[in-house]
């Protein structure tokens, strides 16, 4: 095989700044390493592989899952792909193996592009946008998406990082975010009704020990004007948070990647939005939509 064959992972672009180094894909726009102090945050990708479990890819136009590729928006029934035949939906958006391109490049930030561009089952356009800023505070990460369109289009957006400790076991480590509320699901593992966190047993309000429990489940009812997510592990001290302002988080146990890390993916909207349209956005030409948020490290006893 030749040396010389692309990366299936597109351009991949290195970022530094203060103890803190990053990796970033082109295709899906995606978040392939951090560590701080030498320490991996969350669990890498290889640049020679296709990432498993989507590994810190960027989700639009819509997070999660659309229940049988099929919604109606604006009085008209729409098909998208299904991509997950198991569960019979359409996962993580379009924009997954797309090879965005690098608009602008520094040694501490990145940003990349891709045009959305009209299509069966999503006739809209949008143009998105990824930055990955590293500074002393972390890496903070914008996803903007631009209505450049003639019609307003259904809209929902989140990132797919995998929260590790230095890639041990999440069974030992601990989470803690602030959710009232989780969505119970069906065995296609789409939303079926809000309960209280505690009823469901997934209070994660104060530190719990994750142990063998199996997640993957989205909250809600967060503080609107901001939450974090803390991912410890007790033997080491490290620890790694994000912090966002978004609806709802999605959380991710991950036994796709061996249970290394734990997906903390915040969410403009639910699983599903675009047939329930709980806090679904809808863009209208010439509108555009963010979500930031950011993950560090941290040392505790």
């Amino acid at each position: 095989m030749s040396a010389n064959l692309p990366s299936p992972n597109g351009t991949v672009l290195t970022l530094a700044a203060g103890e803190y180094e990053a990796t970033v894909f082109s295709v899906g726009a995606s978040l392939a390493r951090l560590t701080w102090r030498g320490t991996d945050l969350v669990v890498p990708s290889s640049e020679a592989e296709i990432p498993t479990g989507y590994l810190g890819k960027t989700l639009v136009p819509w997070p999660n899952r659309i229940a049988d590729g099929r919604y109606e928006f604006g009085g008209a029934t729409y098909e998208v792909p299904i991509t997950e035949h198991a569960t019979r939906t359409a996962l993580h958006g379009l924009a997954c193996w797309v090879d965005w391109d690098v608009v602008d490049a520094g040694p501490d930030e990145v940003t990349l592009s891709t045009m959305l561009v009209p299509q069966y089952g999503y006739p809209f356009q949008l143009r998105s946008e990824v930055t990955y800023r590293l500074g002393p505070e972390g890496l903070q990460v914008a996803i903007s998406s631009a209505n450049v369109g003639a019609t307003a289009a259904p809209y929902g957006s989140s990132s797919h990082p995998y929260l590790s400790c230095g890639l041990v076991a999440v069974d030992a480590c601990t989470l803690q975010f602030p959710a009232r509320q989780v969505l119970t699901v069906d065995e296609r593992l789409l939303p079926v009704s809000g309960v209280p966190t505690a009823q469901a047993g997934l209070d994660f309000q104060d530190a719990r020990t994750i142990g063998d429990r199996q997640i993957d489940h989205a909250f809600g009812e967060l503080p609107p004007d901001g939450w974090e997510v803390r991912f410890h592990d007790p033997g080491s001290g490290l620890g790694v948070r994000l912090t966002a302002r978004a609806p709802w988080l999605q959380i991710y146990s991950g036994e796709r990647v061996g249970r290394r890390g734990v997906a903390v993916e915040p969410m403009t909207c639910p699983p599903d939005a675009f047939n329930s349209t709980v806090d679904l956005v809808v863009l209208q030409p010439g509108e555009r939509h963010t979500l930031r948020f950011r993950i560090d490290g941290f040392r505790a006893e």
